[in-house]
């Protein structure tokens, strides 16, 4: 009778997981303390320390929940640092993709990507641009580097003042031409135009949609006051009421004048890239974005790729074409799949392995690439049309970079509701020179801005774990504004606010420091200060590969090393509040609270267990712990 009833909890507790999660199910087993070398300093001598799980397959709102608690995942290895005992503590960073504020740094990454696709940019001139993690253990820049990256900065300006001076020499001649035709008045010395580039935090206020606002005029309120200088002058108040009514009606007030030099330029979106609208008497100026998406497959082509008339122009692409006669355009392709085996990639991880990182040829084999960045236990969600899935839909994928049809990086992400998590990059050596990390980085933040119209809960760029310890890993920080994850309470916390801590010791609760913070925030670093030089840049390195077969598994008990601290920062920290009897226990096809079957175990191995489940529960949470599958075999 005491059997009967406790298998018919087990098929209550089935009957109930799966019909309140239609996303699948969740399925772990406990690996314990894992015991490695560290996979980010690799320093001799020192361990990383971190509690381990293998997912036989895991939700994407349980992976999730697990990312803001501090987890990541190496193939179907999940993993969380113990961040007291590791030697590189690493802390969860996000990013509000609509928040992001691109630095100078950043903005000429795109800038060269661009020169490069118009075939502007040569890249046997292009060395100071090189990202090399390989040198990231020197952190030194030769004396050519620092000089080849002020003559690229001295060229970057110069282009940006060829670009500021073309445009107002085609506003003149629009103006020019509405004049003759008798549309603004003759016979009045118009001043030149002015065109300015649009700050950050101006292009917040100013920008119109999803289009990126670059530089803007105010010509058409310096026409307007030009002409009411001429029309007033001699003339009494009543005259200047009735001139000014007068102006509104015969089309030169600034909103008109924009509008009609708007129309005039339109040109400059096929001979350059750029879109023209007039915004309250303004002319501003947008780059011009092409795309094109499926649900199977994401493609998106820049409009001054794809087009013929792209650079057909020697003045257009505002560069000397007759300097570079050897240019040629290139066209970029970036598709999303999902994850799966592909030869072409595996052949193009194992070239960056070896080149970027010095692995040896034989470490580098299809098992382990297959195991790092292939295999995944999440569930794969097809994209809805309620608003709740995006339309690539939430899972694995590997996000493919082609020029020319030739793969030159992939980038290893998974989508899950809250979020865009970057796993790992990895690209073609002989492209280092367009900074490829940090060009993904920036599309992948534009997805997550584009899809945000498919999924309004999709918000958030995960980039992995910054580690403050570790510089080479500093350059994550680079994408502001940013939030760490306080390893104790599981609260976000800006990073400008954290950093200071951080520099005192390598481990700290976030959430103690971020409450003394209400009435002031640290100065916000410089741009100059959050440049990375080019050895230290990456966004190849978000996780670090976990061979989990030579980690040291203790599974079987809990050392001192798993007890947690219960007092930190000078306060007494509560305990993960749960009870491990409500922890969902599977096996052999059954689904049962823990409560409900302890008494079948002996009294060494219900021991034995309930320490395993009482870190367990620490690890993932009370409500986790109820709702995921905790198996035992």
């Amino acid at each position: 009778m005491k059997k009967s009833k406790t298998a018919g909890k087990m098929r209550s507790e089935a009957s109930t997981s799966n019909n309140s999660n239609r996303r699948g199910e969740t399925v772990v087993a406990d690996c314990g303390t894992c015991r490695g070398s560290c996979g980010y300093c690799n320093s001799s001598g020192r361990t990383s320390m971190s509690h381990g799980l293998w997912a036989y397959s895991v939700t994407v709102d349980d992976y999730q929940d697990l990312l803001d608690r501090g987890w990541r995942r190496s193939g179907c290895f999940l993993y969380k640092p113990n961040m007291q005992k590791t030697c590189c503590p690493s802390y969860t960073i996000r990013l509000r993709a609509s928040d992001f504020v691109p630095s100078k740094e950043q903005r000429r990454v795109s800038r060269r990507m661009q020169k490069f696709l118009c075939g502007t940019l040569d890249a046997k001139n292009s060395i100071g641009f090189i990202e090399d993690p390989s040198t990231s253990n020197s952190h030194k820049v030769s004396s050519s580097e620092e000089k080849n990256s002020l003559s690229c900065g001295n060229e970057e300006k110069n282009e940006e003042e060829q670009i500021l001076h073309y445009l107002s020499d085609q506003i003149d001649n629009a103006v020019n031409m509405h004049t003759v035709s008798g549309e603004f008045p003759s016979g009045i010395q118009l001043s030149k135009a002015s065109v300015k580039k649009v700050s950050q935090a101006k292009r917040k206020l100013l920008v119109e949609g999803t289009e990126n606002l670059l530089y803007t005029s105010n010509i058409a309120f310096q026409i307007t006051a030009i002409f009411r200088r001429a029309q007033l002058a001699g003339q009494d108040i009543q005259q200047i009421r009735l001139m000014r009514q007068n102006t509104e009606d015969n089309g030169t007030s600034p909103k008109i004048i924009a509008e009609k030099l708007a129309s005039s330029l339109n040109q400059l979106a096929e001979s350059c890239g750029l879109s023209v609208k007039a915004c309250n008497g303004h002319l501003n100026f947008y780059s011009a974005v092409k795309q094109a998406s499926s649900n199977e497959d994401v493609e998106i082509v820049h409009a001054s790729e794809e087009s013929a008339t792209g650079c057909e122009n020697k003045r257009s692409c505002l560069n000397n074409s007759s300097e570079n006669p050897q240019g040629e355009r290139h066209k970029l392709q970036i598709r999303l799949k999902r994850s799966s085996f592909d030869p072409q990639e595996f052949e193009l991880y194992r070239r960056y392995q070896i080149k970027v990182h010095n692995d040896k040829p034989d470490q580098v084999t299809e098992t382990s690439y297959k195991r790092f960045l292939v295999d995944t236990p999440l569930v794969f969600v097809p994209p809805s049309a309620d608003g709740t899935v995006p339309p690539s839909g939430f899972g694995s994928f590997h996000q493919q970079y082609l020029i020319n049809d030739r793969l030159v990086a992939v980038g290893v992400v998974d989508i899950l509701p809250r979020c865009l998590s970057s796993k790992y990059l990895f690209w073609d050596p002989d492209y280092a020179f367009l900074s490829l990390g940090k060009y993904s980085a920036l599309q992948e933040i534009g997805w997550v801005n584009e899809n945000q119209a498919h999924c309004p809960t999709l918000q958030y760029y995960y980039l992995g774990y910054y580690i403050h310890s570790c510089r080479k890993m500093r350059y994550k920080a680079a994408y502001r504004p940013s939030e760490l994850l306080c390893p104790l309470r599981y609260e976000w916390v800006p990073y400008d606010i954290a950093r200071s801590l951080l520099d005192r010791r390598p481990y700290a609760v976030l959430s103690d420091f971020a409450s003394f913070q209400n009435a002031s925030t640290p100065p916000r670093d410089s741009e100059n200060v959050m440049v990375l030089k080019h050895d230290e840049v990456g966004h190849d390195s978000n996780d670090a590969f976990v061979d989990y077969d030579e980690e040291m598994l203790e599974a079987d008990s809990e050392s001192d090393d798993d007890k947690p601290d219960t007092e930190t920062s000078g306060q007494t920290v509560a305990m993960e509040d749960g009870d491990i009897g409500n922890i969902l226990i599977g096996g052999k096809g059954s689904r049962v609270r823990y409560k409900d079957i302890q008494r079948a175990f002996g009294p060494i191995q219900r021991k034995t267990l309930e320490s395993q489940l009482h870190r367990y529960l620490r690890a993932v949470g009370a409500e986790l712990s109820e709702r995921m599958v905790y198996s035992l075999g």
